[in-house]
């Protein structure tokens, strides 16, 4: 056997009702993002926000299509983030301002077109509240393991807009899991830094940057300047 080509495969295609509405009946104007950690005050928040930030400086107004949101497993609902999780962000010129902690709710996965998990256990709750999530959740590091093996050939080009380019890559994404796994059960896990000195909140930070550059040159078309 062989694996399906990058880019195709696995529910590539779409029906006419997919074309036009999203998993809850809305207007497919947009692609929404779930970021999931435990408490969303530390990996989650800044995932979000990078995630945000990264596509901003590469897409400027062209990227408002893809809203993207946090939520945790244990959230600490209308808590603010970890200071050092705000440092965090400030070093890579990202935004903290406003962020509120969210518990993860059924509607927040019913809406988003893409979960990335901070760990597999998070992974595994996001599935168990069914809403047909398999397909679209992903750790953070599995999915990017993922998109580095898509041929960027084969997904529409930005000229048709982000949203479409993105549901491509979710689904690209789906069909090559289980063919491309990881080398260790360790390797698709960010580690909660919740409590640890700012050095630890640093190097998870570059953890989850890393993770994000690939993912969002592969959402966007757009390579990071250097």
């Amino acid at each position: 056997m062989t694996a399906p080509d990058a880019g195709r495969g696995i529910g590539n295609r779409e029906s006419a009702a997919e074309i036009t509405t999203t998993f809850v009946g809305l207007p497919r104007d947009s692609f929404r993002i779930l970021h999931v950690s435990t408490g969303n005050v530390c990996r989650s928040p800044i995932t979000e926000r990078l995630t945000r930030h990264f596509v901003s400086q590469r897409l400027g107004v062209l990227g408002g299509g893809l809203i993207v949101e946090s939520a945790g497993t244990w959230g600490h609902e209308g808590a603010p983030m970890e200071a050092n999780a705000e440092t965090v962000l400030a070093d890579y010129g990202a935004d903290a301002s406003g962020f509120v902690g969210r518990e993860l709710l059924d509607e927040h996965v019913i809406r988003a077109d893409l979960v990335l998990t901070a760990t597999r256990d998070h992974r595994a709750q996001v599935i168990s509240m069914g809403h047909s999530a398999g397909l679209r959740t992903f750790t953070l590091k599995e999915f990017t393991r993922l998109v580095k093996a898509i041929d960027p050939a084969t997904l529409p080009p930005l000229e048709d807009g982000v949203v479409a380019r993105a549901r491509a890559l979710v689904r690209a994404a789906a069909a090559l899991r289980g063919w491309l796994l990881a080398p260790t059960a360790e390797a698709d896990e960010v580690y909660d830094p919740y409590g640890a000195p700012l050095t630890f909140f640093r190097s998870v930070g570059d953890e989850i940057h890393q993770a994000l550059d690939p993912v969002v040159t592969a959402l966007t078309g757009v390579a990071a300047r250097t």
